[in-house]
């Protein structure tokens, strides 16, 4: 569990985050009241939920949870020695290809090998947590700050590279452009300390927003 010092996001601090958002940024008090609250989201700690997050990658939500099912009847316990003890053809059967199995190696090596510890992950701020998860292959930035944020409740974390958060800052803010990493990180200074919280927000914005594409010329909607 996490120490008494840290606080979590949980269902009563995310309803405290909206508030707080809502007082430091206008335009999030308006979409508050145009799409309502996001609900919190949750996913395993450890092994468990990074292998997931990993099964994931570029790959559609139903085949993720497909091949997700199909690696926890192989290993039912999901523990890194379990997944060590699979062979390649059975990695394969369940879906997973040669990089992911590469990368499922390589996080449960570092598990069991200590250069990754859950335990010690707690004590860690944000930037020395993330870096820690990243030592294993497969795992970058977003993937460590996804899963600070849903496995361990951590509230002031903002993916910057997440596609949807761009999109939807963009639209929040009445952008011509895209913001790239770096600008959506200077946006988000005035969301701490709770930029997790507005990170759900944004995601919830983003799937109940109208198309924000380029309005057409006078000349092309004359034609139509």
């Amino acid at each position: 569990m996490p120490t008494k010092a840290q606080v979590v996001l949980d269902a009563a601090n995310l309803k405290k985050a909206m508030r707080h958002l809502a007082k430091v940024d206008p335009d999030f008090a308006r979409i508050l009241k145009e799409v309502g609250h996001p609900e919190l989201r949750e996913m395993p700690t450890g092994f468990s939920g990074l292998m997931r997050s990993i099964v994931g990658q570029q790959v559609s939500v139903h085949a993720a949870r497909s091949i997700w099912l199909r690696l926890e009847a192989a290993a039912p316990t999901m523990e890194p020695a379990d997944f060590l003890a699979l062979s390649d053809e059975q990695l394969r059967a369940v879906g997973l290809s040669g990089a992911k199995m590469r990368y499922g190696r390589s996080l449960a090596t570092d598990i069991v090998e200590g250069r990754i510890d859950f335990n010690a992950l707690h004590e860690l701020d944000d930037a020395a947590a993330v870096a820690m998860l990243c030592q294993a292959k497969g795992i970058g930035p977003w993937t460590a700050e996804i899963y600070l944020m849903f496995a361990h409740g951590r509230p002031d974390i903002m993916p910057g590279l997440d596609l949807g958060l761009v999109v939807a800052a963009q639209h929040l803010k009445k952008m011509r452009k895209r913001p790239d990493a770096k600008r959506l990180l200077k946006i988000a200074e005035q969301w701490r300390p709770w930029r997790s919280a507005a990170a759900l927000l944004l995601w919830h914005y983003r799937r109940n927003m109208p198309d924000w594409g380029p309005k057409p010329l006078k000349a092309e909607a004359k034609a139509k």
